[in-house]
């Protein structure tokens, strides 16, 4: 992958343009970008130093390698305007469902192809990439996509079966939290804590959590015990959330995005 053009410029494809530049991965010279509104485009052309291209024939005759971050509607759109000008070249796809099965239907066989589903803790060089295990990229150009996404969070494999879940879960996800750290952030500031200061408290706390699990590999569940004292405060606290169903919320968030039509 010697040059990249990012189809679309919204904010996930921004998170990784970034990513690519600070890992000292890709020089910001080798980033080319189309995007139908070009006005915002110039903005982040002259914001990250990428050279931006007024269509996408233009943009697929500066590059080797595409990293399609268009809406999942424009997908279809943008490959018949691109036409021919994708053949023998790589295809980098976050667009959410389109898989390499569906890829397949209207890609020539010459074009090399990766479907990955990021999530927005990548802007901040946390995210979680699921790179979808059936692809046609060669081994070392595969390599190379992996370690630029590795610096930029975790990457994690999944057969194509499992994708969908994955991407509930770590997409999903945040938004997810976000409800949670809301939620504790309000009922701090009912009892007397400064709004800015709930939110620093209460991300801090999650951020903490979550890399005591990672490090430790312990179960949540040995951990959470460890803070629940016998006839303490916590496991009050762990009863109310149980008893309003917290566990069961999760799993049904989660089920109600994989049985959306």
């Amino acid at each position: 992958m010697k040059k990249i053009g990012f189809i679309g410029m919204g904010n996930m494809a921004q998170a990784i343009l970034k990513g690519f530049i600070s890992s000292g991965h890709m020089a910001k010279e080798d980033i080319y970008s189309y995007d139908p509104v070009q006005d915002k485009l110039k903005e982040n052309a002259d914001k990250y130093g990428f050279t931006m291209c007024k269509s996408l024939k233009e943009l697929a005759e500066n590059v080797d390698t595409f990293l399609m971050a268009c809406k999942p509607y424009q997908v279809e759109g943008v490959l018949s305007e691109l036409g021919c000008g994708i053949n023998g070249k790589s295809l980098i796809s976050i667009a959410l469902g389109w898989d390499f099965e569906k890829y397949e239907k209207y890609l020539d066989k010459s074009v090399r192809m990766q479907f990955i589903m990021p999530n927005t803790p990548a802007m901040v060089g946390e995210g979680v990439f699921l790179f979808e295990e059936t692809n046609s990229l060669e081994n070392k150009e595969r390599e190379q996509i992996i370690e630029i996404f590795s610096a930029m969070g975790v990457v994690k494999e999944l057969p194509s079966n499992l994708m969908g879940i994955g991407g509930a879960v770590t997409g999903c996800g945040p938004a997810f939290v976000d409800l949670m750290i809301e939620a504790l952030s309000d009922v701090a500031v009912k009892y007397g804590i400064q709004r800015d200061m709930s939110y620093e408290m209460v991300s801090q706390m999650i951020l903490g959590t979550a890399k005591l699990q990672l490090e430790t590999k312990e179960h949540p569940g040995v951990l959470k015990d460890r803070v629940c004292s016998p006839a303490g405060t916590t496991i009050c606290g762990v009863t109310a959330m149980e008893e309003a169903g917290f566990r069961n919320a999760c799993i049904k968030a989660v089920e109600a995005v994989m049985n959306k039509n």
